[in-house]
């Protein structure tokens, strides 16, 4: 097996990763435990306007689901790295670690930071929708990240 083609496989597992987390977080923590109204309540009192919750549980939903399946992979990891980053503030006065009461801010900024990795990476292995290469990238750097 080439370096190459390991690469796409351990892309492709960042990517199901990555997918898989957002999903939980959205369907599993959002709509579950904390439900749509108490996530809600959770961003209002931030400062936040209570729809960017319903929002931000859609994105992650769909960008999940797109993770998983491989659909545009890289445009669809940058599209969450301001809600993770969004999540790093929102956890930021918390402290370092995340069992802190209400959560650290060390989980959301490593995803936020997985998230931007698989940007640069692309989709990986089996992929339904491959992203367009970054522009700049030719011939066999395009390849590799594409």
């Amino acid at each position: 097996m080439t370096q190459n083609r390991l690469t796409e496989h351990a892309t492709f597992l960042l990517r199901l990763a990555l997918g898989i987390m957002l999903i939980a977080h959205s369907w599993l923590l959002k709509l579950f435990v904390f439900t749509l109204p108490g996530t809600a309540n959770f961003f209002q009192s931030l400062g936040l306007p209570s729809w960017s919750a319903y929002a931000v549980f859609a994105i992650e939903a769909v960008a999940g689901i797109l993770l998983v399946l491989g659909i545009q992979s890289r445009w669809v990891a940058l599209t969450v790295v301001p809600i993770l980053a969004g999540a790093t503030w929102a956890h930021w006065g918390n402290g370092w670690l995340f069992n802190n009461t209400n959560g650290g801010w060390e989980y959301p900024i490593y995803l936020t930071l997985l998230a931007f990795v698989q940007f640069l990476l692309g989709d990986g292995s089996f992929a339904v929708k491959r992203s367009a290469a970054l522009p700049g990238l030719t011939g066999r750097d395009a390849e590799a990240l594409s």
